[in-house]
């Protein structure tokens, strides 16, 4: 099989992966079931999630109304069920237990839950449990700080070695005595920057999956590679260092001064185009791209967009560098970069903006959850900086380049021209530079779930607190009752259904809960006629988390067709 051959199998490989069923770990089933009753001691909790967790990054703590710990062991993953986590317990009396989990996604976001369940016979009422959060985020400070550094390292190494190698090319033969030194000096320190960043970055994620020092590395680093997370940046570690290494034979062996590459050159110049190219792929996997359908059409466009703003700031980067330091010589080195980088930039950000249009509308849901989700506000202010620094590019591309074009013929443009040039390219990698810093705060926080969609059908909004709401649909009266309405307590849900002032029996009632802050299984169970047309169930394993809710109920009357009832529901621990 030839080379060219091989990458393109490989590439159609990538783009027919399936996509990951969800993109947060949800609890589906537990064993003894939420809110429900067992009438002898179970000997373990079971758990099983919609994903396979990794155990040594999982919490599940198991307390009586006390607050006392029964659990007798940490989570271990069950050999029948790889995405079960089975917790023993000791001899559990008759009474109400409360079950609090916290596990990490395979894209590296933290997940809480709490439920509780009785032993019996006649445990009681249940109790009032301390509930600890159940809210908890990947965008820290430090983590925040961290991811940026890796980006923009990357970005700048990936775009300063573009520059490098193709557009500065022909400087070193079009003006006598120029240099590209700095910028290879600059190329090898971002690349090393963004291997000890990546390496750090692992590190600090670890430590925060784990609930551990980030300088206890001796617990740290052997749990490195257990999440799926770890191992994501782990491989961009050693793909980064490989860069490094391809990118160092690559300008050993380029020869400017040639017009014509030689075939080493050219097999230098192939591999630091694939080694480049895992890298940009890497972030996608180990993150929300991986998680999206098509997946392969997601992963590229995020490796594009990435490829585009690594262009983009590295020669932002290079122009800076040769200007700084070509000194008598700036004016010349400047007619001969800006022409050729202002072609190039066009493209990219052309490429920028379609790659990051098209994964906006693959990810949010809605219109309204750009800015009503901490995400979609993320991506409102990355948009803002871009489309100031595009003002900037279009000055350049339109004025500056024209003006140092003709200062070939007119010498008392170039030096003013160029002066004018430092500051606006400053001012674009500054805003740039503030872009990426925001492409990391949205990479750090939950996409808006696909469920966000439904909010527009909702024919009311709930809570906090218990629900009693009277709605009119399809010419039947229901009323709606929730009580307490409160997240990973025992709930009571019930539907009374009426048409002109006289009871349905026999109908079909599905209650459906949707996870609305994060992508989440939807849960569905029947409501059964307790009464002449009331509907309900007192113990539901749902609202299983803080947070924002679709309560979707399902009606099919005797006779009648079918309808859905939505309500957005707030549900407070």
């Amino acid at each position: 099989m030839t080379a060219r051959r091989g990458l393109v199998l490989a590439a159609l490989l990538v783009l027919a992966l399936p996509a990951s069923a969800g993109a947060h770990a949800a609890l589906l089933r537990t064993s003894p079931s939420a809110s429900g009753t067992v009438n002898g001691s179970p000997g373990q909790v079971r758990l099983t999630y919609s994903e396979a967790v990794e155990p040594r990054f999982a919490i599940v703590s198991v307390t009586d109304a006390s607050g006392n710990r029964v659990t007798t062991a940490g989570p271990s993953r069950s050999r029948a069920n790889a995405d079960e986590l089975d917790v023993p317990v000791r001899h559990l009396g008759r009474g109400w237990y409360l079950v609090y989990w916290r596990v990490i996604s395979v894209d590296g976001h933290p997940v809480r839950g709490a439920f509780t369940f009785a032993v019996g016979p006649n445990p009681g009422p249940a109790p009032q449990f301390a509930i600890p959060s159940l809210s908890e985020t990947a965008a820290t400070p430090s983590l925040l700080v961290a991811r940026w550094i890796v980006l923009l390292s990357m970005l700048c190494g990936i775009g300063l070695l573009a520059f490098r190698l193709s557009i500065a090319r022909p400087l070193l033969r079009r003006v006598p005595g120029a240099s590209l030194r700095a910028v290879s000096v600059a190329l090898a320190a971002s690349l090393t920057v963004a291997l000890v960043a990546t390496l750090v970055y692992v590190d600090l994620s670890t430590a925060e999956f784990a609930q551990l020092g980030a300088f206890d590395l001796g617990s740290v680093v052997p749990l490195m590679r257990d999440s799926a997370f770890g191992r994501g940046y782990l491989d961009l570690a050693l793909i980064l260092a490989l860069l490094c290494a391809a990118a160092w034979v690559a300008v050993w062996i380029d020869r400017p001064d040639r017009a014509r590459r030689s075939v080493a050159e050219l097999l230098a110049g192939a591999g630091v185009v694939a080694a480049a190219a895992a890298a940009l792929l890497v972030p996608g996997l180990a993150g929300h791209a991986g998680q999206y359908s098509p997946r392969g059409v997601s992963l590229l466009l995020d490796a594009s967009h990435m490829g585009a703003a690594a262009v983009w700031i590295g020669g932002l980067l290079g122009l800076s560098i040769v200007a700084w330091k070509a000194s008598t010589r700036r004016v010349a080195c400047m007619v001969v970069l800006v022409p050729r980088f202002s072609n190039v930039a066009l493209g990219a950000t052309l490429l920028l903006i379609t790659s990051g249009t098209i994964a906006a509308i693959i990810r949010l849901p809605t219109l309204s959850s750009i800015w009503e989700t901490g995400y979609g506000q993320a991506l409102l202010v990355k948009i803002g900086l871009l489309l100031l620094a595009l003002a900037i590019a279009a000055v350049n591309l339109l004025r500056t380049k024209p003006r140092l074009e003709a200062s070939e013929r007119r010498p008392g443009l170039g030096e003013p021209t160029t002066r004018s040039l430092r500051r606006l390219v400053g001012g674009e990698q500054f805003l740039v530079v503030g872009a990426v810093f925001c492409a990391g705060v949205m990479s750090s926080l939950a996409p808006p779930p696909k469920s966000l969609a439904q909010e527009g059908k909702a024919e009311a909004s709930v809570g906090p607190g218990r629900v009693l709401k009277t709605l009119k649909k399809e010419g039947y009266t229901l009323q709606f009752s929730v009580s307490p309405n409160r997240a990973a307590v025992p709930n009571a849900f019930a539907v009374k259904v009426t048409k002109d002032g006289k009871p349905v029996t026999g109908a079909t009632v599905i209650a459906k809960f949707i996870m609305l802050d994060m992508e989440m299984q939807q849960q569905a169970y029947t409501l059964k006629e307790q009464s002449p047309s009331v509907y309900s169930k007192s113990s539901l394993p749902s609202l299983v988390m803080v947070g924002h809710w679709g309560l979707d109920f399902s009606v099919t009357p005797p006779g009648g067709q079918p309808f859905d009832v939505l309500l957005l529901d707030k549900a407070e621990g």
